[in-house]
Protein backbone atom coordinates (compact mmCIF):
# COMPACT_ATOMS: atom_id res chain seq x y z
CA UNK A 1 0.00 0.00 0.00
CA UNK A 2 1.45 3.51 -0.44
CA UNK A 3 0.98 6.33 2.28
CA UNK A 4 -1.85 7.99 0.45
CA UNK A 5 -3.72 4.37 0.52
CA UNK A 6 -2.66 3.97 4.02
CA UNK A 7 -4.35 7.07 4.80
CA UNK A 8 -6.95 7.22 3.05
CA UNK A 9 -8.28 3.88 4.25
CA UNK A 10 -7.45 4.85 8.00
CA UNK A 11 -10.03 8.12 6.88
CA UNK A 12 -12.30 6.10 5.87
CA UNK A 13 -12.18 3.29 8.26
CA UNK A 14 -12.68 6.20 10.93
CA UNK A 15 -15.61 7.83 9.16
CA UNK A 16 -16.83 3.99 9.57
CA UNK A 17 -15.77 3.63 13.41
CA UNK A 18 -17.41 6.41 14.26
CA UNK A 19 -20.85 6.03 12.32
CA UNK A 20 -21.10 2.34 13.59
CA UNK A 21 -20.59 3.38 17.35
CA UNK A 22 -22.81 5.82 17.08
CA UNK A 23 -25.44 3.52 15.09
CA UNK A 24 -24.33 0.85 18.49
CA UNK A 25 -24.98 3.47 20.65
CA UNK A 26 -28.41 5.05 19.96
CA UNK A 27 -30.34 2.84 17.04
CA UNK A 28 -28.70 -1.06 18.31
CA UNK A 29 -29.17 0.09 22.22
CA UNK A 30 -33.10 -0.79 22.59
CA UNK A 31 -32.63 -3.75 20.74
CA UNK A 32 -29.42 -5.95 21.55
CA UNK A 33 -29.29 -7.27 24.67
CA UNK A 34 -26.47 -5.99 27.43
CA UNK A 35 -24.07 -8.71 25.96
CA UNK A 36 -24.35 -8.12 22.35
CA UNK A 37 -23.86 -4.45 22.99
CA UNK A 38 -21.23 -5.09 24.52
CA UNK A 39 -19.51 -7.11 21.99
CA UNK A 40 -20.68 -4.26 19.71
CA UNK A 41 -18.55 -1.92 21.92
CA UNK A 42 -15.41 -4.03 21.52
CA UNK A 43 -15.54 -4.24 17.75
CA UNK A 44 -16.20 -0.18 17.82
CA UNK A 45 -13.49 0.25 19.93
CA UNK A 46 -10.58 -1.79 18.20
CA UNK A 47 -11.98 -0.71 14.89
CA UNK A 48 -11.67 3.11 16.12
CA UNK A 49 -7.86 2.64 17.48
CA UNK A 50 -6.44 0.86 14.26
CA UNK A 51 -8.26 3.51 11.99
CA UNK A 52 -6.01 5.97 14.13
CA UNK A 53 -3.00 4.03 13.84
CA UNK A 54 -4.08 3.59 9.81
CA UNK A 55 -3.52 7.49 9.96
CA UNK A 56 -0.72 7.95 11.99
CA UNK A 57 1.12 5.36 9.87
CA UNK A 58 0.21 6.74 6.36
CA UNK A 59 1.37 10.11 8.02
CA UNK A 60 4.64 8.82 8.93
CA UNK A 61 4.94 6.87 5.59
CA UNK A 62 4.78 9.88 3.87
CA UNK A 63 8.08 10.88 5.23
CA UNK A 64 9.71 7.68 4.93
CA UNK A 65 11.07 5.76 1.44
CA UNK A 66 8.97 3.08 0.55
CA UNK A 67 9.38 0.07 2.42
CA UNK A 68 7.17 -3.39 2.38
CA UNK A 69 7.09 -3.27 5.85
CA UNK A 70 5.16 -0.40 6.23
CA UNK A 71 2.62 -0.85 2.77
CA UNK A 72 2.34 -4.82 4.65
CA UNK A 73 1.29 -3.00 8.08
CA UNK A 74 -0.88 -0.76 6.78
CA UNK A 75 -2.62 -4.09 4.49
CA UNK A 76 -2.24 -6.05 8.30
CA UNK A 77 -4.53 -3.30 9.74
CA UNK A 78 -6.88 -2.85 6.97
CA UNK A 79 -7.81 -7.14 7.38
CA UNK A 80 -7.72 -7.10 11.09
CA UNK A 81 -10.52 -4.44 11.33
CA UNK A 82 -12.14 -6.23 8.88
CA UNK A 83 -11.88 -9.61 10.67
CA UNK A 84 -11.73 -8.46 13.79
CA UNK A 85 -14.52 -6.01 13.94
CA UNK A 86 -16.29 -6.84 11.17
CA UNK A 87 -17.10 -10.64 12.92
CA UNK A 88 -17.90 -8.87 16.13
CA UNK A 89 -20.10 -6.18 14.82
CA UNK A 90 -21.67 -8.92 12.64
CA UNK A 91 -21.66 -11.74 15.84
CA UNK A 92 -23.75 -8.70 17.79
CA UNK A 93 -26.45 -8.43 15.14
CA UNK A 94 -27.02 -12.10 13.89
CA UNK A 95 -26.25 -14.21 16.63
CA UNK A 96 -23.93 -16.29 14.89
CA UNK A 97 -21.10 -17.32 17.63
CA UNK A 98 -19.35 -19.01 14.86
CA UNK A 99 -18.38 -15.95 13.26
CA UNK A 100 -16.00 -15.90 17.12
CA UNK A 101 -13.35 -18.19 15.28
CA UNK A 102 -12.44 -15.48 12.92
CA UNK A 103 -11.81 -12.60 15.43
CA UNK A 104 -8.92 -14.03 16.71
CA UNK A 105 -7.11 -14.17 13.21
CA UNK A 106 -8.37 -10.40 13.39
CA UNK A 107 -6.36 -10.42 15.98
CA UNK A 108 -3.35 -11.72 14.54
CA UNK A 109 -3.26 -9.13 12.06
CA UNK A 110 -3.15 -6.25 14.24
CA UNK A 111 -0.45 -8.10 15.98
CA UNK A 112 1.29 -8.20 12.67
CA UNK A 113 0.68 -4.86 11.68
CA UNK A 114 1.86 -3.66 15.10
CA UNK A 115 5.69 -5.85 14.76
CA UNK A 116 5.87 -4.40 10.47
CA UNK A 117 5.62 -0.78 11.49
CA UNK A 118 8.41 -1.67 14.17
CA UNK A 119 10.68 -3.41 11.78
CA UNK A 120 9.70 -0.48 9.56
CA UNK A 121 11.34 1.85 12.65
CA UNK A 122 13.83 0.27 13.21
CA UNK A 123 15.22 0.36 9.61
CA UNK A 124 15.24 3.58 10.48
CA UNK A 125 17.32 3.65 13.75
Amino acid sequence: MKSRHILFAGLLFMLLAVALGAFGAHALKAILGEAQLQTWKTASSYHFYHALALIGLGIWAERQNPQRSISASGLFFVIGILLFSGSLYLMSVTGMRWLGMVTPLGGVMFLAGWVSWMLALLKKI
